[in-house]
């Protein structure tokens, strides 16, 4: 008998086995993860239904492997379905997991507890995105060991307290991410040490003081994003040293003075800038024109003056000029001109036109129109009823005289105040689709349909009647 095919059969089959058990996550790998999974409470979707004792962990649902060791854990919550999220904590175990070199815990939600410190523990970790969460309290000090660290992102969470300075240490950044938390007091300046920055975002917060002028560190720095938080002062000089690369440039909501200065002409590569919200006074350089690139401009509610400079951009998506001192009479041609613009806001500024004498190149994409405070006459029936996805509509405090009965009011339609104008006719039923309606003191007639607004929406008209105002006589 040859027993020669059934030996080879048997150290076949002997090395399958062991590659097969060698193709498992390591033991202190599958420990970790279980141990962050016993830390949370509430999982309605599902999301860790995979994450089984004694399977392999490097088949469950986020993970990832490399040799038998797990070097990502990618969790992702879903903000448009109300069940995709996680409660909880981010366990320690996850310390165990010595190979990772890449944690997303985005969208969760729900997942609450301090910073979790233990990642200054992981050797291996690269990139670390937690956003979206409920993570609280204090950025410790020995987030300056993780130096080996590309990318922080904790934007989205309750953090408190001040930016470390030991955050300096993290030299090889190429984005820092901490909006939209409670962060106090200045940014730290040993941050012009992180010199690989292409992203620094601490937009959202209660930070302090004057905008460092350390930006002449950053040659590779293409978004900054510092609106919402209380800086004070003028716009750094050095800034203009990122004109070449910088895309995103968002200051706004905070309480920045002085003039706009001339050296933002400069960035050619500009898609976005906002300067919204400040105490900037005197004229809009006429270095803008140079501003070629830029879809979203946004200059609303400061102290600019006239004149405002003709810009040369092949399109426009986003501008907002309101509630400056500015006197332009029409809207700007090259606004007119723009075949891409969605949103467009020019609340009092001295605009004096005829509405039936605007033909926009495009209607087809608008989602918000305020042009509210301005004198401008005639009727916007034409406008409204060639857009298709209208979200917002504001035209209160014009001269529009038109009949409301003429009025499509598109699905999408949530916001519209026609307040202050000569607007007559009845109110159409579909207002009952709208989240906020305005209609006050206009001459409009008749019983008000069934509607969820207060009486402030309706009064100073010529004879409304029915709720939220008097009765209709019988």
């Amino acid at each position: 008998m040859n027993l020669y095919p059934l030996t080879l059969f048997l150290f076949v089959s002997t090395i399958c086995c062991l590659r097969a058990a060698a193709a498992t996550c390591h033991v202190d790998d599958e420990s970790g993860l279980l141990g962050f999974k016993s830390g949370i409470t509430a999982d309605p979707s599902g999301m860790l239904g995979s994450w089984k004792s004694s399977t392999d962990c490097c088949t469950w649902s986020g993970v990832t492997c490399n040799n038998n060791r797990v070097t990502s854990l990618s969790l992702y919550g879903d903000l448009d379905k109300a069940n995709s999220f996680l409660s909880g904590i981010i366990a320690p175990s996850l310390s165990k997991l010595r190979f990772l070199d890449g944690l997303y815990l985005q969208n969760l939600r729900n997942v609450s507890g301090k910073f979790p410190a233990f990642l200054s523990n992981l050797p291996n970790l690269l990139f670390v995105y937690i956003e979206n969460n409920r993570i609280s309290g204090q950025i410790p000090e020995s987030i300056g060991n993780m130096t080996r660290l590309e990318a922080l992102s904790f934007a989205g969470n309750r953090l408190s307290g001040s930016i470390p300075s030991s955050i300096s240490q993290l030299t090889q950044l190429t984005q820092l991410k901490l909006g939209k938390n409670l962060l106090t007091g200045p940014v730290p300046d040993g941050i012009r040490r992180l010199k690989n920055l292409t992203m620094l975002s601490l937009e959202d917060n209660q930070l302090t003081g004057n905008i460092p002028d350390f930006f002449a560190s950053f040659s590779s720095l293409q978004i900054l994003e510092l609106s919402r938080n209380k800086f004070s002062g003028t716009i750094p000089t050095s800034i203009s040293t990122l004109a070449a690369k910088l895309r995103y440039l968002e200051l706004g909501h905070n309480y920045l003075t002085g003039k706009i200065p001339d050296f933002l002409g400069n960035f050619k590569a500009l898609d976005t800038l906002d300067l919204s919200s400040n105490r900037f006074s005197g004229t809009v350089p006429t270095s803008f024109r140079n501003l070629t690139k830029i879809f979203n401009l946004h200059l609303s509610n400061n102290f600019l003056v006239d004149p405002f400079p003709e810009m040369n951009v092949k399109g426009i998506e986003s501008l907002d000029l309101s509630n400056n001192m500015f006197h332009l009479k029409e809207i700007p041609k090259w606004v007119t001109s723009s075949p891409i613009i969605y949103s467009l806001k020019l609340a009092k500024c001295g605009i004096k036109m005829k509405l039936d004498d605007w033909k926009p190149s495009e209607t087809y994409f608008y989602d918000y129109i305020d042009l509210s405070g301005n004198e401008i006459s005639g009727s916007p029936i034409w406008l409204l009823n060639k857009t298709d996805y209208l979200v917002g509509f504001w035209m209160s405090g014009n001269k529009l005289r038109f009949n409301l009965e003429n009025l499509r009011i598109v699905e999408t339609l949530k916001y519209l105040d026609l307040s202050r104008n000569s607007v007559f006719g009845k109110i159409p039923k579909a207002i009952a689709g709208l989240d906020k309606l305005n209609v006050s003191y206009n001459h409009l007639c008749g019983q008000i349909p069934t509607n969820k607004f207060p009486a402030s929406a309706f009064i100073g008209n010529d004879c409304l009647c029915g709720s939220p105002l008097q009765p209709c006589k019988a």
